[in-house]
């Protein structure tokens, strides 16, 4: 069913599950969704009305969230990096205010390296780096790669998180050290997991796992991203009882958001106990795509994505093995080709901006090509259900 992001947000509200689970591909719109789903929570106010903190009634963490850092690099000097903090609340309230930092530098080391040390000067305005090893290998002021610069700004939110659980699970409002937190009502997390390697990015799932089971309050969470492994963790997490903790699985309702090619967008429930199978989503995607003929050249994409996740699967040295063979046994040199030119953007002037017949035509001879890879059993399986 087509809908607007304003629209799919009022269908999350509606939903009214402790913890919702959302699978969409970069693009679809999830940071755009959050931004909503903060207007729809905590609106704007009207001309000459007092403006009330949106973190009141949410708390989010977006790419939005990631643009209050930015880098320094000491150009003159290529001496001091530092990670520059623009002037905002919720750095203030987070860092200075709720005193947060230590336990954010701990959260930091436990998704990179306990060696690698952050220090903020007075006033939290930036930080700099250092690699502590105890020797004289010790390396002061260092910049850091985009993985651990990512994971530096996730853990000053999930500071926050902890203290805000930590604070409603205690019943009686008078009895909580702050009521700053009285009012909140959701937790926005959208694609907490650029650059992350496998191992930390499952040792993050697990820890947002831990965080929504440790929560008894009524506060409500949303989680949205584009990493099949990721979703797919969370998935198995949410999708088990923890009766010590009250949790039940139902509390969870799990979602794939799509968008349509009139710009809108869909969000499909996910309904099977099954985790998500990412690559029978895409060819179920290319299937309807031939079947329908709004063939574009993204589904080219969508295809080397599969034919290279299944080389790696099955030992091939090249995805090209498993296209369909001359009589030579070797890979037909046109296919493989078009395949290169139609899903590779370093070939962008050599493609013509529509499709034409005969690349639609061989796109879909690859997909039918996909079920003799694929086991009969699994090509039936609706990824969606």
């Amino acid at each position: 069913m087509s809908n607007t992001l304003k629209e799919i947000a009022q269908q999350l509200q509606v939903a009214n599950k402790k913890v919702q689970l959302i699978y969409a591909f970069n693009g679809t719109g999830k940071t755009r969704l959050s931004r909503e789903f903060k207007d729809l929570i905590s609106p704007s106010p009207e001309e000459g009305e007092v403006e009330e903190l949106s973190r009141n009634k949410i708390l989010y963490y977006n790419a939005f969230t990631e643009d209050l850092f930015y880098w320094d690099n000491d150009l003159e000097e290529d001496d001091e990096p530092k990670l520059k903090i623009q002037p905002n609340s919720f750095t203030d309230w987070v860092l200075r205010e709720q005193g947060r930092d230590q336990q954010m530098i701990g959260h930091f080391q436990h998704l990179t390296d306990d060696k690698l040390t952050p220090k903020f000067n007075e006033d939290f305005s930036e930080v700099r780096f250092s690699y502590q090893r105890g020797n004289a290998d010790d390396s002061e002021n260092i910049k850091i790669s985009k993985g651990e610069e990512s994971c530096f700004i996730w853990s000053v939110f999930c500071s926050l998180q902890d203290l805000v659980v930590e604070t409603l699970n205690i019943p009686e409002e008078i009895d909580r050290e702050t009521d700053q937190f009285d009012q909140l009502e959701y937790v926005f997390i959208d694609d907490p997991v650029s650059s992350l390697d496998e191992n930390h990015l499952i040792q993050l799932a697990v820890d947002i796992s831990e965080l929504v089971k440790n929560s008894q309050s009524d506060l409500k969470f949303i989680i949205t991203t584009h990493n099949p492994l990721f979703y797919n963790v969370l998935h198995n997490e949410f999708g088990s009882d923890d009766r010590s903790r009250g949790y039940r699985r139902e509390k969870c309702k799990k979602w794939f958001l799509k968008k349509l090619e009139d710009g809108t967008n869909d969000l499909v429930e996910h309904r099977s106990e099954a985790p998500f199978s990412y690559h029978l989503h895409l060819k179920g995607e290319l299937e309807k795509a031939v079947s329908s003929g709004s063939v574009d050249k993204y589904h080219f994409n969508y295809l080397r994505n599969i034919l290279e996740k299944t080389t790696i699967f099955l030992g091939y040295d090249r995805w090209g093995e498993l296209l369909p063979q001359k009589n030579d046994g070797s890979a037909n040199p046109y296919e493989t080709r078009l395949v290169n030119l139609r899903s590779h953007s370093k070939y962008i002037n050599e493609e013509v901006k529509e499709l034409t017949e005969d690349d639609k035509r061989v796109l879909g001879r690859l997909v039918k090509h996909l079920d003799i890879i694929y086991k009969p059993d699994l090509t039936d399986i609706d990824p969606l259900v």
